[in-house]
Formats: C-alpha cells, sequence, structure tokens
C-alpha cells in the first residue's frame, strides 16, 4: 500500500500529488522511512534488475 506514494524511482511523492494534509504526509514519510529500514521497502525502485 506504501509504494502507491512512491515515484517510479523510489522517491516519496509530495503532498501536492499524493493528495494528503501536512499531518498525514509526515505520517506517511515517517512508515515510508521505517519500511525502508525493515527491508520492506526498497530504497530505490528496481535496483538488482
Amino acid at each position: 500500500a506504501l509504494g502507491r506514494f512512491l515515484t517510479d524511482r523510489g522517491k516519496i511523492l509530495p503532498s501536492r500529488l499524493s493528495g494528503m494534509c501536512a499531518r498525514h504526509q509526515r505520517q506517511l514519510s515517517t512508515a515510508i522511512k521505517r519500511a525502508r529500514q525493515l527491508a520492506m521497502l526498497p530504497y530505490i525502485k528496481g535496483y538488482g534488475q
């Protein structure tokens, strides 16, 4: 579900594109960064392919 908020290069979408308010955008950023640390999301999409 978090992958929807990443660009094709794996960067976090800005709030103007994701449509979230500032508070939810911060929560999303934290969740994505946490998932990356736990190796649930790649830091760079498509790396090693």
